[in-house]
């Protein structure tokens, strides 16, 4: 996603630029969407976060591994109700937005998230087989013995549709999705730069949802990069004497959680040996199931 997110920088600009352009609109200030936040922590934790964990929870005879889990299910609404919320969020805005770049996002994400159903729910069935998270595909004691050793290879490009493609293709409209609607978040009256009581209860769980996706998605340098555009988008307002609305302030304030939670999640892990071998380089942010698989499924 590395690459993506440098070929994305002057898209991020000519955002910026046509926020500035558009801020003159902002006469008024649209209210906390409380609904639709609601609703979208909600299903996200439901239908994202829950989802493998539903699928180790319902008995296996119910859901054969040769038919679809029950988190493919979830899968499947995630894929139908996120698109949905999210242009529900871009009417709600009180500027003018870039249709074209909205919708063409829309129809990526659908289709990264897609793609990924199909990679997940492959790789979480073969946790009933055996498989390690923790390991990488040819270090799997159920894979490496494969014969013959093409299928290694076909196991590989499942995981590269999975964790890569099908991820770059889901997250990376996602975040611009709400990018663009972050850039529509802004009102001239310092007063309207205030956040509800609900909105601060409900930034806690969105912040932490935030933190698995980022961590679980592997995804770090496309949030950073999302962060510091919204950061550099508050700074540039702010000159203008515009300032982030209710709505806007409990976007910035759920990423600066997850910012944080992620540097918590990072140096505890730091010296872990297994997952310092899976995770080489600059960029260490383990996954949280294969924490899971390593620390917790493991213990007899």
């Amino acid at each position: 996603c590395f690459s993506l997110c440098l070929q994305l920088t002057p898209l991020v600009w000519l955002l910026l630029r046509h926020s500035s352009g558009k801020a003159d609109e902002a006469v008024g200030t649209a209210p906390f969407h409380l609904d639709l936040w609601f609703y979208f922590t909600l299903q996200n934790w439901v239908l994202d976060f829950g989802r493998p964990i539903a699928m180790l929870v319902f008995p296996l005879e119910w859901f054969p591994l040769n038919k679809p889990s029950v988190g493919d299910y979830f899968h499947m609404a995630y894929n139908i109700i996120t698109p949905f919320l999210l242009l529900k969020l871009i009417e709600r805005s009180p500027r003018t937005l870039p249709r074209s770049v909205i919708y063409v996002s829309i129809i990526t994400f659908v289709m990264g998230a897609s793609i990924h159903l199909v990679g997940d729910s492959v790789n979480h069935r073969l946790l009933f087989s055996g498989y390690q998270h923790h390991l990488s595909v040819r270090e799997n004691p159920i894979i490496k013995n494969l014969s013959p050793e093409t299928l290694i290879d076909s196991f590989e490009l499942l995981y590269y549709y999975d964790e890569y493609l099908g991820h770059c293709m889901w997250y990376v409209p996602f975040f611009l999705i709400l990018f663009i609607y972050f850039s529509g978040c802004f009102t001239p009256t310092k007063a309207e730069s205030s956040m509800p009581g609900a909105a601060l209860l409900l930034a806690m769980p969105s912040g932490l949802y935030y933190w698995y996706l980022v961590t679980e998605g592997q995804i770090f340098i496309l949030f950073i990069f999302t962060f510091f555009a919204m950061l550099a988008l508050v700074l540039h307002q702010k000159r203008k004497r515009l300032f982030l609305d209710s709505n806007g302030l409990f976007l910035f304030y759920s990423f600066a959680l997850t910012l944080l939670l992620v540097a918590l999640w990072v140096a505890w892990l730091w010296n872990d040996p297994v997952l310092r071998k899976k995770y080489p380089g600059v960029i260490y942010v383990p996954e949280p199931w294969a924490f899971y698989t390593l620390h917790v499924s493991s213990r007899p």
